[in-house]
């Protein structure tokens, strides 16, 4: 409801008004009446109308002067005059005042009605205007941190906008970036970000890069001053101003970098490599910085994940490409088609150490000379006719994974791994090897079912390497060793079941699981029923 205040020295006009009007069909509730402007002032300052009704002439202070005084300290009501003199001058003055309107005496109801509807209607209007601009102010407010965020990225990306336009955007986004004062950059990369990001649903991508900027900015608050935002997936960005004199920033920006990286590895659980870029002497120079400190992170392909990596550390190395020849494309053949492992890994170094001196995308150059590699085992297996279905859905997925690596020393491993599984799949074909292979295996299995295996306990066990081991089950029995391994376990666990004395959780522990909810879900899904219902049956 809005409120109502009627002034006006003639007791007859306030009578009528009060009394002959349903204000409540107008959505208006009368809040009082007053027989001067200096009564009808204190009123209005006590009950803070939304409308004034007031008489122009009166006694002590006249509708002109109090509608001013209304005007400067409640702007937003709206004030209707009232008079019995049709004169120029009090119209003026009106308009002067910003009055809603103007009404002569004998008031009308139908021009009171028309004018009051008009008055109803615009105080809607604006509360409608103001409700929308809240609204806006929310969202504007909700959207800060993305907007912090966008001007963040331009701002290491780009480097010339005007010193006025930055001061302004600073301060409308309440960020302390002063313009001469130095700066320096940190990109912050999450390692087999696809690996480890594939398998996350949105939200808890989501999750992570929040969790993940929180403990950077509460990093950067305690040993400098700066900002840290998501420059793009997986990559975040650490904007550190080097304002404090008392502070050795060197020293203070290592052993935060140092800290951002262990902090994450112990509270996220992930590993990070840090790229710490070159000093900026002010904002403008921060590009130049952020591309020091990305050149400095993408050099994990090299010194390794996990690291902390200055521009300072970094040696020049060979700028020309060393190629994958014919002659050694034609070793290689042979070390494969001998079965032996050390010649394999001897070729493989003679090939791969060498791209370890190009710094200038030498990772991209071994990652290409891997998947020429992997090529040149399927070929090999082509030409021996051994290429089964198995093997070419293998090499597919062995060239996907490749590209999913990230350093010198993981490729280097996972294609030595790769090609030595074909070497010993060429030698397992021609002498009938690979049968006792699996025997092996299946008997290790059916007498250790109940610990917590692993692939790499498996392997050590025949000797072989978990890739090689892994690829031979899948293509000698059409299934993993992990499905094997339940196989058998719930194959035992039926048995144990059978024995009513022997408690479910019991049997859970067994047959090597530690999660009774988990094995009653896997059995379920094996059998159909639960433990439970399938011990009734029994």
């Amino acid at each position: 409801m809005y409120k109502l205040v009627i002034v006006d020295d003639e007791p007859a006009v306030r009578g009528g008004l009060s009394k002959f009007v349903e204000w409540s069909n107008y959505g208006i509730v009368l809040a009082g009446t007053a027989d001067d402007g200096d009564t009808g002032l204190e009123l209005i300052e006590r009950v803070k109308p939304d409308i004034v009704l007031t008489d122009v002439m009166m006694p002590v202070m006249d509708g002109i002067r109090m509608s001013r005084e209304i005007r400067e300290r409640l702007p937003e009501t709206k004030i209707v005059f009232i008079s019995g003199h049709n004169e120029a001058n009090l119209l003026r003055s009106a308009l002067q005042v910003h009055a809603a309107d103007y009404i002569f005496k004998p008031v009308k109801r139908t021009e009171l009605q028309k004018v009051i509807e008009g008055v109803v209607r615009d105080l809607r209007s604006e509360e409608m205007d103001r409700q929308r601009l809240k609204d806006m102010e929310v969202k504007l407010t909700q959207s800060m941190p993305l907007l912090r965020e966008k001007f963040l990225m331009a701002l290491i990306q780009d480097g010339d906008a005007k010193p006025e336009v930055l001061r302004e955007r600073a301060a409308f986004l309440n960020l302390e970036l002063p313009m001469e004062t130095p700066y320096l950059v940190l990109v912050i990369t999450i390692d087999d970000a696809r690996e480890m990001l594939s398998c996350r649903s949105e939200r808890d991508k989501q999750l992570l890069s929040y969790s993940l900027l929180n403990v950077v900015q509460e990093l950067i608050d305690q040993y400098l001053h700066g900002y840290a935002f998501e420059n793009r997936a997986a990559e975040f960005v650490g904007l550190l101003v080097l304002d404090d004199p008392m502070k050795d920033p060197e020293a203070a920006l290592l052993l935060l970098a140092e800290e951002i990286r262990d902090n994450l590895k112990r509270w996220l659980n992930i590993s990070v490599t840090i790229g710490v870029g070159e000093r900026a002497d002010n904002i403008w120079m921060l590009p130049a910085s952020f591309r020091h400190a990305r050149d400095a992170a993408d050099q994990k392909w090299y010194m390794g994940k996990n690291q902390v990596i200055t521009m300072d550390s970094l040696e020049v190395g060979v700028a020309s490409p060393i190629r994958f020849d014919s002659s050694q494309s034609e070793r290689l053949v042979s070390a494969l088609k001998s079965g032996e492992k050390q010649q394999v890994e001897f070729e493989m170094a003679s090939i791969l150490e060498p791209m370890a001196q190009i710094r200038k995308d030498g990772f991209k150059y071994g990652r290409q000379v891997g998947l020429q590699m992997i090529a040149l085992a399927g070929r090999l297996l082509l030409d021996l006719n051994l290429l089964s279905r198995e093997k070419e859905e293998e090499e597919a997925w062995a060239l996907d994974r490749l590209l999913k690596l990230e350093t010198m020393a993981e490729l280097t491993t996972f294609v030595s791994d790769y090609l030595y599984s074909i070497c010993c799949w060429i030698q397992e074909k021609r002498s009938g090897r690979s049968s006792n292979v699996i025997e092996q295996i299946q008997k290790f299995i059916s007498e250790n079912y109940a610990k917590n295996l692993a692939i790499a306990e498996i392997a050590a066990y025949v000797y072989l390497s978990q890739t090689y081991v892994s690829l031979l089950f899948k293509q000698e029995t059409g299934e993993t060793i992990y499905e094997y391994l339940m196989k058998v376990r719930i194959a035992k666990a039926k048995e144990l079941l059978a024995d009513p004395r022997i408690k479910f959780y019991e049997v859970c522990e067994l047959v090597g699981y530690t999660d009774p909810s988990y094995f009653s879900k896997l059995f379920k899904k094996m059998t159909g029923l639960t433990p439970s219902a399938y011990r009734d049956q029994q």
